[in-house]
């Protein structure tokens, strides 16, 4: 497994929020419009998966279940701090581990916003209350709910070597499943598998067209192909002067938009994260609130540098 926190090809860099490592002035972003408001339901999962950014496991409870209350106290903080807030995000681990997700679910849909559910599509999906609260839940709020289902791959000897023999087709029988309720579906798939995008979404398209799933393989938005979080590769630090350079703005970046609520085991309160990608690391914890998580994001991590500004891109002029 990986330690999030280790930095082992960037000796040197990312270590002052405010300064790179050969001085220049780090850049920062400001939560311009916040449009999606992330819950981490908890850390524990079903599974194990080989590659797991966030080390989600049966036994992992780092960050332990959020509570349907907890949830609305952050919903409530939305109206009073009148954040222009549009989806209700939950992660994990595996939502539907989580003994509250249905009504977790439900509180920000009867408030109104759009509910996107991150799930693996297994058996805590698959349980008979998990199923009944979900068809409730669509037959009352409609294409408002959506859930992304975790295919790493379109071939189930790739998925299943990173997520264990069998579970690519117990995920599609979730799939035929949320398909026959009605419920909307997208994927999330990982792009690390020796092939191009191109040939990626194309394999999906093939599955998705055989098994009658209504995604469009093409969508970025209904099959969101995620990179390996590899901390393992040199990457430059981001400083002010690269937005000029790489032709890019700080709004674009995700925690100009999106801030995450977790719960550590231990702790008395939830915590607002600025970074759903970096949940273990403390200097991107910003406070038990959402007043105190409007203050700025030093890009001071290699994630940072290579998912969210670079893109493939590079920092030099």
């Amino acid at each position: 497994m990986k330690d999030l926190d280790a930095k082992p090809a960037n000796t040197g860099k990312f270590q002052d929020p405010f300064v790179t490592a050969d001085g220049q002035e780090r850049a920062s972003v400001s939560l311009g419009k916040p449009e999606t408001l992330w819950f981490n339901t908890g850390t524990q999962c079903n599974i194990e998966c080989a590659n797991c950014y966030i080390l989600s496991s049966p036994v992992n409870d780092a960050l332990v279940y959020m509570t349907a209350s907890e949830v609305i106290g952050y919903l409530e903080q939305i109206t009073e701090r009148a954040w222009p807030i549009r989806e209700i995000g939950f992660t994990g681990g595996e939502p539907f581990m989580n003994p509250q997700m249905i009504d977790m679910a439900r509180a920000a849909l009867s408030r109104g916003y759009e509910v996107l559910i991150l799930t693996n599509a297994m058996r805590p999906m698959m349980r008979e209350r998990v199923r009944n609260g979900l068809t409730a839940l669509h037959a009352e709020f409609g294409a408002k709910l959506t859930l992304r289902v975790s295919l790493d791959h379109h071939s189930p000897t790739v998925h299943d070597k990173e997520r264990g023999t069998g579970s690519f087709d117990k995920t599609l029988a979730g799939m035929r499943w949320l398909r026959e309720t009605g419920i909307r579906m997208t994927v999330a798939g990982r792009a690390q598998f020796d092939e191009s995008e191109t040939s990626a979404r194309s394999g999906f398209a093939t599955l998705f067209q055989a098994h009658r799933f209504a995604i469009d393989a093409q969508n970025p938005a209904e099959l969101v192909l995620f990179p390996e979080m590899d901390e393992t590769v040199e990457v430059p630090e981001i400083t002010t002067a690269c937005w000029g350079i790489l032709g890019k703005r700080p709004q674009d970046v995700m925690c100009a938009s999106s801030r995450m609520v977790v719960k550590r085991k231990g702790a008395e309160h939830p915590a607002v994260l600025a970074c759903t990608l970096l949940p273990y690391v403390p200097e991107f914890e910003l406070g038990a609130t959402l007043a105190e998580a409007e203050r700025d994001v030093h890009l001071n991590h290699p994630h940072c540098a290579k998912f969210c500004v670079l893109g493939g891109a590079s920092c030099s002029a």
